[in-house]
């Protein structure tokens, strides 16, 4: 008697319906994922996009096919519209979700077809800053307009946007006053992504720090400094002021090194010594060095030292070195030139 009364309810239908709905789309889950793994394994980008969407498109599919039952379902059934305005909701998340995965696997794909940690990674450098900056402006968008999807579906949010258009002098004004911050830094992303002044471990100057690029997001980049402290700073910046990128085109810099000696000083001995000071490093990279003469003043002269190296953190080693060898090499075979203040009479004069 009360399986009869179980048969004869008006959602019995429906719901033998919803459940195989939800089989079914579990079955297509199951076996479709397993044949796009294995069509995609060899190529990486695709594979990484179906691997990121494989837990997002578990909830999807289930959700469309359930929405077509629901639709199929009589209109006069009791809380159909409700139920179909539920799935209707969970689907535009689940969707939103499965969109942000796979941008997210694409971009994923992409890193890894470019590694950073090889000898020479500019290419992949440049590669990774467009990919991750586009990539979460991309994920932006789509959560936005999901949002908006979201909003769009309940009648009072609706007659809200249609009231706030109605009244677009002020209010318009306000927003645009409001999001004037995030648009150009979203503006400012895709500038820096296109145009690439900096890039993903870039050595940079700026506000008068060195330190290199650790990550670079929709809004702001995080500059590391040598000393561990982290500089966050805007993108809109980067467009706005100046700074250096000492890892523009090339990782190779070159340094200099400058002290004062007396005038007294032969610079052949130096020379020899820079030399060997020099050739000795495993910083050099075999480029160029030089000594010269770059200034004087009434006491002293003063000698520069370039040296080059393969990436500004050995130039900064290298210079360290060298500096610290000469002063040694000055102090042990001519310490008499070291700069000093000397106070000289006439010698014929009377004490």
């Amino acid at each position: 008697m009360n399986m009869a009364i179980v048969v004869s309810h008006p959602w019995f239908g429906t719901a033998m319906g919803a459940v195989a709905a939800i089989l079914l789309g579990l079955l297509v889950h199951r076996l479709g994922g397993l044949l796009l793994l294995r069509m995609t394994r060899h190529t990486p980008v695709l594979h990484a996009m179906v691997v990121k969407a494989r837990v997002p498109a578990k909830v999807v599919l289930p959700l469309f096919l359930l929405q077509t039952t629901w639709q199929a379902a009589p209109d006069d059934l009791a809380w159909i519209n409700s139920v179909r305005h539920l799935n209707g909701l969970l689907m535009i998340v689940s969707m939103t979700w499965l969109l942000v995965r796979i941008i997210a696997g694409f971009a994923q794909g992409v890193l890894d077809q470019h590694p950073v940690n090889v000898a020479d990674n500019m290419g992949a450098r440049r590669i990774h800053t467009q990919t991750r900056v586009i990539s979460r402006i991309a994920m932006t968008l789509v959560i936005v307009m999901g949002a908006a999807m979201l909003l769009m579906t309940f009648p009072g949010a609706r007659q809200v946007g249609a009231s706030l258009l109605a009244s677009a002098g002020v209010v318009g004004l306000i927003a645009g006053f409001a999001a004037k911050p995030v648009f150009s830094n979203m503006i400012a992303g895709l500038q820096l992504a296109l145009t690439q002044p900096l890039r993903l471990d870039d050595v940079l100057i700026v506000e008068g720090e060195w330190g290199r690029v650790e990550e670079i997001t929709s809004t702001y980049v995080v500059l590391q400094i040598w000393d561990e402290r982290r500089l966050i700073i805007p993108l809109q910046y980067f467009i706005e002021k100046p700074f250096q990128n000492w890892t523009r085109n090339s990782a190779q810099i070159m340094g200099s090194v400058f002290f004062h000696v007396d005038y007294g000083m032969p610079l052949a001995p130096l020379r020899e010594a820079l030399t060997r000071i020099v050739q000795a490093r495993p910083e050099w990279d075999g480029r160029f060095f030089n000594l010269v003469v770059s200034d004087t003043t009434d006491k002293t002269m003063q000698l520069r030292v370039l040296c080059t190296a393969a990436s500004s953190g050995l130039a900064w080693d290298l210079r360290c070195a060298v500096r610290e060898a000469l002063i040694d090499f000055m102090q042990r075979e001519y310490p008499q030139f070291l700069p000093r203040l000397r106070i000289e009479g006439d010698s014929g004069s009377d004490r």
